[in-house]
């Protein structure tokens, strides 16, 4: 019973730090940490797992637990290899090429020379622990980007480095434990050149051979969809242990070329595979960082006092800008974009997760190693983890921000179709402060909207490769408004991948969907723009007659009742835009009730404005007077 509860509680604790963290705008990482260092007061799973078998808690219980520590990387990599597009090498492949060879070998050293001369580490540790910490790692960067939204070149370069690194360093850490820690006194060149010959070779054919096999079987149909997914996974979790017991590590190259290969192959859709991959990273990410953070004792990370954090110190401030910076010198990536991708590069699940099986593999040659460093080994990676998290996860967006290299607030909007009237809608938008961006798959209608001053892509919404190369930086929700309903629907879907649901929006329908067998279903839909009724052609019609959108602000002396009373109540309510420039969108199921301080964007017809209430309004102060901006 005891084993069901604490089963039970670890997802339960993964998944309320997450959601926590996405509550409050935090990394999620550092609270997943901080539950597992604060369940690790109560229950620390080496000696919980040791007692339930009857083993050492020392030996045993890390021994039942990292198979399965490392299958979940597996899955992680997998997933990070699905989201990596050979199209965003056009902008980043030199610059994450360079990062991940030359940026990773000045990382490695410079890593090495600050523990030993910094934490007292003998070399030999020194340099496992630069190897461990030369990766970043998609569970902490891709977070991090998605917060910060920065441009697409930063985004495809930080992507890059950060799913490729990791196998490179877990690599090179199996060299330098292998090489230089149990055969210190037989190592020579050619077997470190052959044991990594012999890993990237292996890794890459398993790979290719696994991403080929799949791609041959779904294509011929010879797999049902429903087990597409769970097909992947268990492909590629065999192919992960095969390599591994051909060549130790090269599981990580393994999946993550899987992953790659599946990825970008045209032959058919694996959407449906990344959507059961992202959900299986996130659970996996929660229970490892919560049962790894519940390993970590506090007491060994206070004893390494000031030297850690002067290490973590020399960490961020100077080992990865130096590398960055030396490695990037001359590459497409101008001097700000190197300057935010050497501010971030938080560690994650791989070094945890190496660092601990090291330390695993240390203990149980102890009458070998005997050297400066060697037990410290996990927790200075732990400390490094939470430290770079930290430092990075709060102040990425304001650095982004200051570079010019992101909008922090992601409060423009996307806007799928651009009819006249949608034109219209997105210039009055536009000129209430906010950033819009227009996609149709007509280009007569994307470059009038270019004439007029706004920012339009002739693409389709619902092309998944076309959606992958818009530049949405500060974009933060979808209004899908082409004449088509179900292209609207379409849309909404196939961008949920990009925002939340409840940044998705479409237009009412031109008929009543009441979701019988002619309808569609409720959950395929966006929320429903407006109002009930204001359907395409309903308001293109009322564009047609003469109706205008009007953003006006609102004050304490003329509220909403009193731009209603001033336009004889012909308005319709389409937004309305917060002090901090945050748009809300009307919806029939949630309407809005605009306040004093918001601008509000109406669509208003041509109707007189009576002349008594035209006269009282010109006695008003010009101080109290609301701001209006009519399209003519």
């Amino acid at each position: 019973m005891e084993l069901l509860l604490y089963l039970a509680m670890i997802p339960t604790l993964g998944v309320a730090a997450q959601w926590l963290a996405y509550r409050m705008g935090w990394p999620s990482i550092l609270l997943l940490l901080l539950f597992g260092v604060c369940l690790g007061f109560f229950i620390q799973p080496d000696i919980y797992l040791a007692e339930l078998v009857g083993g050492d808690a020392q030996k045993t219980g890390p021994e039942l637990l990292f198979p399965v520590v490392s299958l979940s990387v597996a899955v992680i990599m997998l997933e990070g290899g699905l989201s990596l597009k050979f199209t965003e090498l056009r902008e980043a492949g030199s610059a994450a090429f360079r990062l991940v060879t030359l940026g990773a070998l000045i990382t490695w050293i410079g890593t090495a020379a600050a523990a030993n001369w910094v934490l007292g580490f003998s070399w030999t540790v020194s340099f496992l622990l630069g190897a461990i910490l030369i990766v970043t790692g998609p569970t902490v960067i891709g977070p991090l980007l998605q917060q910060v939204r920065p441009t697409r070149r930063v985004a495809s370069t930080l992507k890059w480095e950060g799913i490729v690194i990791d196998p490179i360093g877990a690599v090179l850490a199996v060299l330098v434990f292998d090489q230089v820690l149990l055969h210190s006194n037989q190592a020579d060149m050619g077997s470190a050149i052959w044991m990594l010959t012999k890993t990237a070779l292996v890794g890459l054919a398993m790979g290719m051979g696994g991403g080929a096999f799949l791609t041959v079987m779904f294509r011929r149909y010879l797999v049902p969809d429903h087990l597409h997914g769970i097909g992947t996974l268990a492909v590629a979790l065999l192919l992960y242990a095969v390599s591994d017991w051909l060549a130790h590590e090269s599981g990580l190259i393994t999946v993550t070329v899987t992953g790659i290969w599946l990825a970008n192959q045209k032959r058919f859709d694996i959407e449906h595979i990344v959507e059961l991959k992202e959900n299986l990273r996130t659970l996996l990410i929660g229970c490892l960082f919560i049962i790894l953070g519940s390993r970590v004792r506090v007491e060994d990370v206070m004893a390494i006092g000031w030297p850690g954090l002067v290490f973590l110190a020399v960490m961020i401030l100077l080992v990865r800008p130096l590398s960055v910076y030396l490695s990037l010198l001359g590459s497409p990536l101008n001097f700000r974009e190197q300057t935010f991708v050497a501010a971030l590069a938080p560690r994650g699940i791989v070094a945890a997760a190496v660092s601990s099986v090291f330390a695993l593999e240390m203990e149980r040659h102890s009458e070998m190693i005997l050297l400066p460093g060697a037990d410290q080994l996990a927790t200075v990676t732990f400390l490094v983890i939470v430290g770079t998290v930290a430092f990075y996860g709060t102040l990425a967006s304001p650095i982004a921000k200051l570079l010019g290299l992101a909008d922090e607030r992601s409060n423009g909007i996307l806007i799928a179709g651009a009819d006249r009237w949608v034109r219209e809608f997105a210039a009055e938008l536009k000129s209430a402060g906010l950033p819009v961006l227009l996609v149709d798959t007509n280009f007569n209608k994307v470059s009038q909207a270019r004439v007029a001053g706004l920012r339009a892509e002739c693409v389709n919404i619902l092309n998944e490769h076309a959606r992958g190369d818009l530049p949405l930086a500060g974009i933060g929700r979808l209004l899908a408004m082409t004449p088509n309903d179900e292209v609207n629907t379409l849309a909404v879907r196939e961008c949920r991948s990009l925002f939340n649901r409840a940044k998705l929006f479409q237009l009412t329908f031109s008929q009543k969907n009441d979701g019988g067998p002619r309808g569609l279903t409720r959950n395929l839909m966006g929320r429903a723009l407006f109002g009930e009724g204001l359907t395409f052609s309903k308001i293109k019609e009322m564009v047609d007659s003469g109706a205008q959108f009007k953003s006006t602000k609102l004050s304490e002396s003329f509220g909403y009742p009193e731009f209603e009373r001033r336009y004889n109540k012909t308005a319709e309510l389409l937004c309305v835009i917060n002090g901090d420039g945050k748009p809300r969108m009307n919806t029939v199921d949630s309407p809005l009730e605009p306040e004093a301080g918001q601008t509000i964007v109406c669509l208003v017809s041509s109707v007189p404005i009576p002349a008594d209430h035209a006269a009282g309004e010109k006695t008003k102060s010009t101080k109290n007077s609301p701001t209006e901006n009519p399209k003519s």
